[in-house]
């Protein structure tokens, strides 16, 4: 899921806009709107979005000046503009890309799926610094995250999960010693948690530790874990789980 923050100061735009979002690209989610620099910039620090869709020209100054006003900006900006004029200068100002007023459908979608691939390379690259960072003796430690269930705090050692599965708003834990565990957290929750550790989604309810990976079967869209486990791998997640196994 992409959290976006739209910051346009015309409301029918925002409105169209987050109409064709919600037709033509459901997997971006509309945490916040703004209609200037200030409000925008207020909310951008607030959500801490992954993209901004940014107005060049609006009222108290345009984009450049909120993106200039923002010390740390790890979001991805699609500006939009009624003046082609303004492209390149978008494009110089790094942003990802630039939709001209009307926005057309085809367009949006384009941009959404350059964030999408920015995302993911973003990810990569965190992991590829994770795993070279943990195959350093100097780092070698003892790697644990806490957990809350219903009577206790558990402190786990990350290397022993081999996997996560969803079970509704509920998560269980299955781990190298053949228990498991249930946690009050979603599976996306368990991701945000564990995503520095290594592990990778596979599908939309299972989440596995690329450490415990033995296999990816290809006729059967499914990796097989250390302790013998099937999982499956979703058409939309198989390019980047082979991308992240090669990477290794």
């Amino acid at each position: 899921m992409i959290r976006c923050v739209i910051v346009e100061d015309e409301e029918i735009a925002r409105k169209v806009l987050k109409s064709l979002l919600a037709q033509y690209c459901p997997d971006v989610m509309v945490c916040a709107e703004a209609d200037d620099v200030e409000s925008g910039k207020a909310m951008i620090n607030a959500f801490r979005p992954d993209l901004v869709f940014l107005d060049i020209e609006m009222p108290g100054g345009g984009g450049f000046k909120l993106l200039n006003s923002i010390e740390k900006s790890d979001f991805e900006v699609v500006f939009i503009t009624a003046y082609e004029q303004f492209a390149i200068k978008a494009i110089r100002h790094a942003a990802l890309d630039y939709l001209l007023k009307p926005v057309d459908p085809k367009e949006l979608v384009a941009a959404v799926e350059k964030v999408n691939e920015a995302k993911y390379k973003k990810t990569l690259k965190r992991q590829y610094d994770t795993l070279l960072k943990n195959l350093d003796p100097e780092q070698l430690v003892v790697r644990k995250i806490s957990l809350s269930t219903a009577d206790k705090i558990h402190l786990i050692e990350v290397d022993n999960i081999i996997r996560c599965e969803s079970d509704n708003y509920y998560t269980i834990i299955y781990f190298k010693n053949g228990t498991n565990l249930l946690v009050s957290k979603t599976l996306k929750e368990m991701e945000q948690k564990l995503e520095e550790f290594d592990f990778v989604r596979t599908h939309k309810s299972h989440l596995v530790n690329m450490r415990n990976i033995t296999n990816f079967i290809k006729d059967e869209m499914v990796v097989l874990m250390s302790d013998g486990t099937k999982v499956p791998v979703s058409k939309r997640k198989k390019e980047k789980i082979l991308e992240v196994i090669n990477s290794l």
